[in-house]
């Protein structure tokens, strides 16, 4: 069967793994070293769908400082010095359909890439300890938005959008590619682009509240009939 998009960029976070709360540690223990102690405000957040920098600015709320460019940046690299610890987790865990679905598109020959709020090194960093990091690009040429791209979601989405038509050496329309994820947010900011979006119910939204939104499909996993429906990839099972 034909690939229904030019590509298909994949949130992390709920979508292909679980960290096992191994992200929020990382920021904790980044934030106790620059700031002091912040445990409490720093669990009452709902990371769901956030940006990395974004996840700093409201922690520096929360914990009365006011954000300054010097310290979240500081903050941001103790995270992804504190995150490889973390990683090992027996919370840790590849979601249902996330290694088969990125396969199967791989062997096919789409363009994949990943449209997620993980700063480049810890979606890195996250994809490698769950097995998946080959299914990716890391290369300057590859079809990603990260957190570098914009505190904003939909930052993130267009600048995946403008590298996929920059790989791929020719005009692609936002209606063109596929946003996989798991969050209203990313919904939200597919939209504002101008992407298609695909939500699975793995993360911590379930099915009711993704549809809410109004994606193009939402599916329980990457393994339900109506996900692969909209991949395209009914045919190959």
């Amino acid at each position: 069967m034909s690939s229904p998009f030019a590509a298909y960029l994949f949130d992390i976070d709920g979508t292909l793994l679980r960290a096992g709360g191994a992200g929020r540690r990382a920021f904790t223990r980044a934030m106790e070293d620059l700031v002091g102690p912040v445990a409490e405000p720093v669990a009452a957040m709902k990371f769901d769908g956030m940006t990395d920098r974004m996840i700093v600015r409201e922690a520096l709320a929360l914990s009365s400082r006011g954000f300054d460019t010097a310290l979240a940046d500081a903050i941001l690299v103790r995270y992804l010095e504190h995150l490889p610890g973390e990683l090992a987790s027996p919370g840790f865990r590849v979601l249902p359909g996330a290694a088969t679905t990125l396969g199967t598109l791989q062997a096919r020959g789409d363009a994949v890439g990943l449209c997620t709020g993980n700063l480049a090194l810890g979606a890195q960093l996250k994809l490698r300890h769950a097995g998946l990091e080959d299914y990716f690009d890391w290369s300057p040429s590859g079809m990603h938005g990260f957190a570098e791209d914009g505190e904003a979601r939909a930052r993130l989405v267009a600048a995946a959008v403008s590298r996929v038509s920059a790989a791929l050496g020719r005009a692609v329309a936002p209606a063109d590619v596929l946003i996989i994820g798991d969050t209203p947010r990313d919904v939200l900011a597919a939209r504002e682009v101008g992407c298609a979006v695909l939500c699975v119910a793995t993360g911590n939204s379930d099915v009711a509240a993704l549809r809410a939104c109004r994606p193009d499909a939402v599916a329980e996993s990457l393994e339900h009939p109506d996900a692969r429906r909209l991949l395209g990839l009914e045919s190959e099972d």
